[in-house]
């Protein structure tokens, strides 16, 4: 410490990240986050007598499910439904300009947060 304020200094290692994969044909498949260690890397300790369980319900697919909402007005405002598990509040524009979270061929104004999508309802 040496007098300073708070706690000691944190600085990143130079040691090797673990690998990152995708893949479900690798021996005894991806662990739930997808990390693939070697055969003799220490952390593969978690999985000895257990079975690796992997959740197939990925975020950006439950999303997808989600119908566009309809909104009655040019802006609508998004803060992933709120409390302690929702987002910080943004404000998604459906008509001009262009943004980079809008999707010209169906009209929709996707929020950059959560991925739900917004339309506008034409008013006749």
């Amino acid at each position: 410490h040496g007098g300073r304020r708070g706690g000691p200094v944190l600085r990143a290692s130079p040691a090797a990240a673990p690998g990152w994969s995708v893949g479900t044909g690798l021996p005894g498949g991806p662990s739930f986050s997808f990390q693939v260690y070697d055969d003799k890397d220490y952390r593969r300790i978690r999985f000895v007598g257990r079975q690796k369980e992997v959740n197939e319900n990925f975020a950006i697919d439950l999303i997808a499910e989600q119908p566009v909402s309809g909104a009655d007005s040019r802006v609508v405002a998004c803060d992933g439904g709120g409390g302690a598990l929702g987002h910080p509040k943004v404000y998604i524009n459906l008509i001009f300009p262009l943004g980079s979270f809008q999707d010209k061929e169906t009209n929709t104004g996707t929020c950059g947060y959560c991925g739900l999508q917004f339309r506008q309802q034409r008013q006749h």
